[in-house]
Order: structure tokens, then sequence, then C-alpha cells
């Protein structure tokens, strides 16, 4: 006979929620408390949009 008991111990089991782990987030980072991004990032996505938007009209005369 084996030592184990006749049935299973079942029950709910509590998972922690990672909010960073979301299914609606698709590419979310971890970041410290208070993690500010730097505004180098911001006036970077500007110029591209900008510089792109130039580039796209180009193509149109008038």
């Amino acid at each position: 006979m084996s030592t184990a008991s006749p049935s299973p111990r079942t029950g709910q089991i509590a998972v922690p929620i990672d909010p960073a782990r979301r299914p609606d987030v698709l590419l979310r980072r971890r970041v410290p408390e208070g993690h500010q991004v730097s505004a180098w990032w911001m006036i970077g996505a500007f110029v591209f949009v900008s510089l792109s938007v130039v580039g796209l009209l180009n193509f149109f005369p008038g």
C-alpha cells in the first residue's frame, strides 16, 4: 500500500496578477516606479513623423 492520501487535495489557487502581463497590453515593459521617458524620444518621434509626412506629400503634385 502507498502512503499517499486516497484523493488529491483540490481547491482554488491564488494566482498573483502582474499588470505588465495583462492580455490587453501588447508590448509593455517593466520600468521602475516614477520612471519617465526621455524628452529626446518625443522629439525624435516628432521629427520622424514630420519628415515622413513631408516625404509622402512630395509624391502629390500641386
